[in-house]
């Protein structure tokens, strides 16, 4: 019996993820994942991304969840992964070269979102990007009324969870010297945001 850990969103959403990863990512470097989960992600995009190093990270509380499927897939370009508390004032990380996160921004807590915005512009150099994918609100309106079912839920279990809107996610990154490069629509009622540091 396989005792890995498995996300079946993961799994449905990894190679749409993918096909726009390969051009968002073309050059070399260290990608920083924020949330990593099971580690299906890191193993898939790791896999068929070879020339860039993976980092893996996660909240210090689980951040060695991903660690069966990294050990089955034993990738060279996939880091040890580390903790990290987005609310923390030193994120105490090595130099990378992007950012991609999944499925991440309605779980955290708003303050926990924007200080993950502000501490990712920080890490990042001009022209480098933070790839941010899951669903998200527009001027308060919904996409779809799966997705604000999906809100009540989230706010059901934590008041402090929900779908964020982009007004206010568009204004935390420009406070943050990063511009929305590319919001492009996916499956499932979902959104890659490609955020771009300007200065």
């Amino acid at each position: 019996m396989d005792s890995k850990p498995f996300s079946q969103a993961c799994e449905n959403n990894k190679q749409v993820i993918l096909e726009k990863l390969v051009s968002v990512f073309s050059g070399s470097g260290t990608i920083l994942e924020i949330g990593t989960g099971t580690g299906q992600h890191a193993v898939h995009f790791a896999g068929n991304l070879p020339h860039l190093t993976w980092q893996p990270s996660d909240h210090p509380d689980n951040y060695q969840l991903c660690e069966p499927w990294l050990a089955e897939a034993c990738l060279p370009n996939i880091n040890t992964p580390l903790a990290l508390d987005v609310s923390a004032e030193d994120w105490q990380l090595p130099p990378v070269n992007g950012v991609f996160s999944a499925n991440t921004a309605h779980i955290m807590s708003w303050p926990e979102v924007e200080s993950m915005i502000r501490k990712v512009a920080a890490k990042l150099k001009k022209g480098e990007v933070f790839c941010l994918y899951g669903p998200f609100r527009y001027n308060g309106r919904f996409t779809s009324s799966s997705n604000e079912k999906f809100d009540t839920y989230l706010k059901q279990c934590n008041p402090s969870m929900g779908i964020r809107d982009m007004t206010e996610l568009e204004r935390v990154s420009g406070e943050s010297g990063m511009f929305l490069e590319s919001d492009i629509d996916m499956p499932a009622n979902n959104r890659l945001l490609i955020w771009a540091r300007h200065q």
